[in-house]
């Protein structure tokens, strides 16, 4: 019998790369595909299928602020006022995730970035600022 490990990935074993360049000061990220489903009546009161509708891709990075500074850095020096101002077409985000080292790696791509909305809070006594940074996305596509 085969087992079973209900083990995660490490966060070790995670790599976040956004305009070419692998995301050190990291602390989360989301990912989200959402269909829009509905269940499809005819005739009585119980539903005789369900259909598909519109897709959507979300989410939002989790930064420590050095990495924001780096992102709003890269987009002055492409004549964008910052990160908020880059168009989606040039944004892609690869997360690179394996379980154990000797494991194949999987890969998450989400193209066609646009940053939504950038906030910078930090409050007393904290050792450092971590900045959230929503997104829309085209795609999200998954491979392993």
């Amino acid at each position: 019998m085969p087992t079973f490990s209900t083990k995660e990935c490490a966060w070790a074993h995670v790599s976040v790369t956004l305009l070419g360049r692998t995301i050190v000061g990291l602390r989360g990220f989301e990912f989200k595909k959402t269909v829009e489903k509905e269940h499809l009546y005819g005739a009585g009161d119980m539903p005789i299928d369900i259909q598909s509708g519109n897709q959507k891709f979300e989410g939002n990075l989790k930064l420590l602020k050095f990495e924001i500074d780096m992102l709003n850095d890269a987009a002055a020096n492409a004549d964008y006022s910052d990160i908020l101002d880059v168009p989606h077409d040039q944004i892609v985000i690869t997360c690179d995730y394996k379980k154990k080292d000797s494991d194949a790696t999987r890969t998450i791509t989400v193209s066609g970035v646009a940053f939504n909305e950038l906030t910078t809070t930090m409050e007393q006594n904290a050792k450092m600022t971590e900045v959230t940074l929503p997104f829309l996305a085209m795609n999200i596509e998954y491979s392993n």
